[in-house]
């Protein structure tokens, strides 16, 4: 498996239903700063002197073809199950050839010949296909989708999956689970956060539970947030659950550190006129890069890499926008670089270190992205008036639930709304609740989260501007009203 939340639901899903099925199971999840990313030859030398006869991958192994024709040499079988994109090389006249692994299968829905209809599940909802698969040739029929569907959830947002198509469904019902849960790592967990299970929804998943369990693989091991979800007692479960949220604690404190020293660097050097942030960071936490750079994504919006001084080179993480495909240029840049891999979205690497500055160059020079690529972007489904939005509309929109990256809420555009009396709040002074009225003086309730400060001058130097907002209703403290939620505004 791999060290993210991804990897570790996999991998509880495989080692669960195998074990259930009879089978002799162990796992491996790789250490992020001993091992790296994926399987490496020193996991398979070690499976092979243990006996191993079968290497079963979960969201990884597209890439370890090396590692896998090892495998094979050694005597051992291997399954790839991978949801990442297939790697490929161009020939003299630009014709791209796909690299599969030399395994007995290679379940993947990226692969270029795969017949299956919707290519974008997360590494867990691969591992579960095929336990679906397993389950129903050993006589215990749709068992599967009961037993796992919370993890294959869980997977999906924490892993940033477009919630579409397939993938809307399975977070779907698995809300509807975790509702209702009684597994022990994961009611410990919910519960230790102060949640309540038949509140939680996607952002939560995303932004509380997801990273606890992402912290994990960060700063200890992975292993950690695996034994949790394979607790068999909540009393098992409640010391691994507190030292999840403790580390995240921890990495929260490290994130805030090290996003600040990323934009210094960008904005007091000639960093700030790339087009591909390329960051070096040599004493950055290695399993932070991600995060910070997708902090530098959204701070700069253009594509962002972070990398850092490890061991065995340098390492790193890049996060992308929608106009550049990051696996698709680092393709590219293959000669320069160790090992990579990832999405269209994200992505990472390792490389020398004299090769850094030459990696800058060649993504910047190759960089196709026009201004109106490196312009943000917020789109409105309509131009709505507030006016028109009813309890009965709102209902209505949540059919369209759960939201989230790829379906994201409904968004409405209203001109020449007047703000009364905005009041900032949070210990963060990051929530706005005002009052907005229309030309015709209808007033209405508005929040706003974001920079508090800013928004209120915004209010006092502007008698009437422009929003975009989602319609939602206010339950706080026992209220039922209508309420626009306000996105962004000019």
């Amino acid at each position: 498996g791999d060290y993210d939340i991804d990897g570790v639901m996999s991998s509880c899903i495989l080692l669960k239903a195998l074990r259930s099925l009879g089978a002799c199971v162990d796992v491996r999840i790789p250490e992020r700063l001993r091992d790296g990313y994926g399987l490496n030859e020193n996991l398979v030398r070690q499976a092979a002197a243990d006996g191993i006869q079968l290497l079963l991958t979960c969201d990884n192994g597209i890439a370890a073809a090396e590692q896998i024709a090892l495998a094979n040499q050694l005597g051992m079988k291997a399954v790839v199950t991978d949801h990442h994109e297939i790697p490929f090389r161009v020939d003299g006249d630009g014709n791209r050839e796909y690299l599969l692994p030399p395994a007995e299968a290679v379940i993947d829905p990226k692969r270029k010949d795969e017949t299956y209809p919707f290519p974008g599940l997360c590494g867990a909802a691969v591992a579960w296909k095929l336990v679906d698969c397993l389950y129903r040739l050993c006589g215990r029929g749709d068992a599967a989708f009961g037993e796992f569907i919370e993890y294959v959830a869980i997977a999906t947002v924490g892993d940033v999956m477009e919630l579409k198509d397939e993938n809307r469904i399975l977070v779907r019902e698995g809300l509807l689970a975790l509702h209702h849960t009684q597994k022990p790592g994961l009611l410990e967990l919910i519960l230790q956060n102060q949640l309540e299970p038949e509140d939680l929804d996607v952002y939560h998943i995303g932004f509380i539970l997801g990273p606890c369990l992402n912290a994990s693989g960060r700063l200890d091991t992975a292993a950690r947030a695996l034994r949790l979800m394979m607790a068999e007692t909540r009393q098992e479960a409640a010391p691994l659950a507190q030292e999840l949220i403790s580390l995240n604690a921890s990495r929260k404190e490290m994130t805030v550190k090290g996003e600040e020293e990323a934009v210094r660097l960008v904005e007091e050097s000639d960093l700030i006129h790339d087009r591909v942030l390329v960051v070096f960071m040599p004493d950055c936490h290695e399993s932070l890069a991600g995060i910070i750079a997708g902090r530098l994504k959204e701070h700069f919006y253009r594509p962002s890499f972070v990398l850092t001084r490890t061991a065995d080179g340098v390492k790193g993480s890049g996060r992308s926008i929608e106009a550049y495909s990051m696996y698709e240029e680092l393709c590219r840049c293959g000669d320069l670089l160790t090992k990579f891999g990832g999405h269209p979205m994200a992505a990472g690497i390792s490389l020398p270190e004299e090769n850094v500055g030459l990696l800058r160059e060649k993504l910047n020079r190759q960089c196709a992205l026009t201004e109106t690529d490196l312009t943000p972007k917020i789109v409105a489904d309509m131009a709505m008036p507030f006016s028109y939005v009813t309890p009965e509309l709102i209902r209505e929109m949540d059919l369209l639930k759960p939201f989230g990256n790829g379906n994201p809420k409904p968004l409405f555009a209203q001109r020449d709304l007047r703000p009364f009396s905005p009041r900032v709040f949070g210990k963060n002074r990051n929530v706005v609740k005002l009052q907005m009225a229309d030309a015709e003086g209808r007033r209405f309730d508005a929040v706003y989260f974001g920079d508090g400060e800013e928004f209120v001058s915004y209010c006092r130097t502007h008698p009437a501007f422009s929003v975009l907002y989602s319609p939602s209703i206010d339950t706080y403290m026992g209220r039922n009203t209508l309420q626009m939620t306000i996105r962004s505004y000019r």
